[in-house]
């Protein structure tokens, strides 16, 4: 495997062709915030703003600007970003709305907690570009609503009948663990700390079921017991992929190679499972116990899944070596590049049937945004360099 043209060809991808997309279409010059509903071409389809994907794009260029270059086009997307969202996205007590319209009036409630984690997530990385008290105060006090929020996400927007199924959920846990390194220069280290090590027991001792065949559920009862329900026999592929690769890092910032190499392995296991030996690709959701599952769309390819897996593949081979993994790499790469890359327009596509066929040519919309397709570039861009470097 050439390293080497791989990372060129990674860094070539995010820096001539995604970023650019979202750097000259997806902001809005006139009311602030960016633009998501981006149809093939890069036009925009639909003016509302989503705040998870508004914080996800504040962060994402934050990140760039701290991370690869003080590029002043990044920092003035993101500062404006941040500023449409400081002064719209929330109820003033940073409950942070699901929607707004073009304006940034509210349209849908705060009933999503991943509206909080990105704000969270956005303002951290904000801070540290800028210098701003006032952005790292943001993240510091929406980071605590996070926490309060664990055993009830949704709050009294929580549709579930209370005390006759009490289920929690991978992806609070999932998020938190890459949440607490995103902003740990905001976090007491002792707060720090404890926070990590509840998010590695919930992810890795309570919804890894080595009884299952080592897979990772997407839904348990509140006491850590399976559930036979539709959400109790969920898997996620593409969230326990993802998940590993912030583990691994967790690992290797607390220098625990065991912790790594249990991801590593969480990982191959689930690319395994979720692989469609029919078609290729791995698929969006699957019921542990092979019965239908409940999402109609269980069998679509999406961008975010294989993206994810390519940097928890490169990741696992980064830091154990294990072969398996560069494999894997090889096959989802493949797989990625000649199914969801538009070869004639930019950014990419996000959703396939499961024959591999484009099923909507958008670039962006309500749940895809700039975050998985520059955030995966920049990951295996930053790993095959030092892979490169180590040969």
């Amino acid at each position: 495997m050439d390293f080497k043209q791989l990372a060129a060809q990674y860094k070539n991808e995010l820096f001539e062709n995604v970023l650019p997309f979202w750097l000259h279409r997806s902001q809005d010059f006139e009311q602030g915030g960016y633009y998501t509903c981006l149809n093939r071409r890069g036009e925009v389809f639909d003016t509302d703003k989503f705040v998870w994907l508004q914080g996800r794009e504040v962060w994402l260029f934050s990140m760039l600007y701290n991370k690869v270059e003080k590029q002043k086009e990044w920092l003035d997307c993101a500062v404006q970003g941040g500023e449409f969202l400081k002064k719209h996205g929330h109820d003033g007590n940073y409950n942070w709305y699901f929607s707004l319209d073009r304006k940034g009036a509210p349209l849908v409630e705060p009933y999503n907690i991943f509206s909080y984690t990105f704000a969270t997530m956005a303002f951290g990385q904000l801070s540290l570009a800028t210098g701003n008290q006032e952005y790292a105060d943001i993240a510091k006090r929406t980071f605590d609503i996070v926490l309060s929020k664990v055993d009830n996400p949704k709050g009294k927007w929580n549709k579930l009948y209370p005390g006759t199924r009490n289920l929690k959920g991978f992806a609070l846990p999932m998020i938190l663990c890459n949440l607490s390194l995103e902003i740990e220069h905001l976090l007491d280290d002792k707060f720090l700390m404890s926070t990590i090590d509840t998010c590695i027991h919930e992810v890795m001792e309570v919804f890894y079921r080595p009884e299952l065949g080592g897979i990772i559920v997407e839904n348990v009862l509140a006491s850590g017991e399976l559930s036979d329900s539709f959400e109790g026999r969920q898997v996620t592929p593409g969230h326990a992929i993802e998940a590993m690769w912030f583990i691994m890092d967790l690992g290797k910032r607390l220098n625990r190679p065991e912790l790594i190499e249990k991801a590593k392995d969480i990982t191959l296991t689930m690319a395994e499972y979720g692989w469609d030996k029919e078609y290729g690709g791995i698929v969006y959701f699957m019921d542990r116990d092979k019965c239908p599952p409940q999402q109609l769309e269980w069998d679509q390819k999406l961008w975010w899944v294989h993206i994810e897996t390519l940097i928890s593949m490169l990741k696992g081979y980064q830091l154990t070596g294990d072969k398996n993994c560069l494999e894997w790499f090889e096959r989802v790469h493949d797989y990625t590049w000649s199914h969801f890359k538009d070869t004639e327009y930019p950014e990419w596509f996000g959703y396939l049937n499961r024959r591999g066929e484009v099923l909507l040519p958008l670039k962006g919309g309500k749940w895809k945004g700039c975050f998985h397709v520059p955030r995966g570039l920049y990951q295996c861009w930053q790993i095959l360099e030092q892979l490169k470097s180590n040969i």
